[in-house]
């Protein structure tokens, strides 16, 4: 949320809260009326973003529908039907159709690509959703669209990866985009957006690992990916001010078989539309791992010295 906000609709420009006035009201409302705090900021918790940018699919693609839990899913793929798949996960307020710059190169590289709009977002519904939902509908998608040869995610579609691969998801190999490294870290950073108190934070979360039977600080365990030994490739701008660089750093060290390729200038969207960290993903999933830049754009040799 960024301050003095505004939107257009219909040609009526229309006012939204500003971080402070936020801030203010659920600071008050904690005070005076803490369960519909702990509601409301349930609620906004819970509930993604409508994704606004580009709507157009970057190919002519199969659409189908893939029932996950309460989800009716949007799924699209494109290439042979008896290539090796890719699965492309975007991330929370996104869209599938971010992850379109990854379709050609990955078709021209013999793939079959399947990219989908992750439960509550786009064309796949609404409603409350958290990272179980999401990490239920790549579950889903490996039955009916799998098995894959690799998936790449972004953001907290990395994240549902990551935790499907530690409940038995089979891939050969996986891209992490701009990873986040922990819930918890989240839903503090979150609270503090809203201005909730730890009380009301506390009382969220409980109510959340209730109703999907996971707790956070279980999601956060990171040293069970040490039981992956799959190739894993990280993707992250040492300027994201969304997820930190670090998370990258924090990930990468518990997975035996990772490299890290840091971009500069790129921050948290922009890096799924460069042209280089798309070719490097595709290049990947081809198995040409080893001939990855550790740095993205590649900067130029200095002048030799005479």
């Amino acid at each position: 949320m960024n301050a003095a906000l505004s939107s257009v609709n219909n040609g009526t420009i229309v006012r939204l809260p500003t971080a402070a006035m936020v801030r203010a009201y659920f600071a008050l409302l904690s005070r005076l009326l803490p369960t519909l705090a702990r509601r409301q900021a349930e609620r906004w918790f819970t509930r993604p973003p409508r994704y606004a940018g580009r709507r157009s699919h970057p190919v002519a693609a199969r659409r189908e529908t893939v029932v996950a839990g309460r989800h009716r899913l949007a799924v699209w793929q494109a290439g042979a039907a008896a290539a090796p798949a890719v699965l492309l996960c975007h991330g929370w307020g996104g869209s599938s159709v971010q992850m379109g710059s990854f379709v050609a190169p990955l078709l021209a590289r013999g793939f079959r690509v399947v990219w989908f709009d992750q439960p509550g977002h786009g064309e796949s519904g609404r409603g409350q959703v958290a990272l179980p939902d999401l990490v239920a509908a790549i579950a889903a998608l490996a039955e009916t669209h799998g098995p894959f040869e690799m998936a790449v995610g972004h953001s907290l579609g990395a994240a549902a990866i990551g935790l499907a691969l530690r409940r038995g998801l089979s891939l050969r190999r996986v891209a992490f985009v701009s990873p986040p490294a922990s819930m918890v870290e989240h839903t503090h950073n979150f609270a503090r957006l809203l201005g909730i108190t730890p009380r009301i934070r506390e009382a969220m979360r409980t109510r959340l690992e209730r109703r999907y039977g996971i707790r956070f600080a279980d999601i956060d365990r990171l040293d069970e990916l040490r039981a992956l030994k799959l190739p894993a490739l990280f993707v992250h701008d040492t300027g994201d001010t969304v997820v930190p660089f670090e998370h990258s750093q924090r990930l990468s060290a518990h997975l035996a078989n990772a490299r890290t390729i840091r971009t500069e200038g790129l921050g948290h969207f922009r890096i799924l539309r460069d042209a280089a960290v798309v070719s490097a993903v595709a290049d990947f999933a081809a198995g040409k791992g080893d001939a990855l830049p550790e740095i993205l754009p590649v900067l130029p040799l200095p002048a030799p010295i005479y």
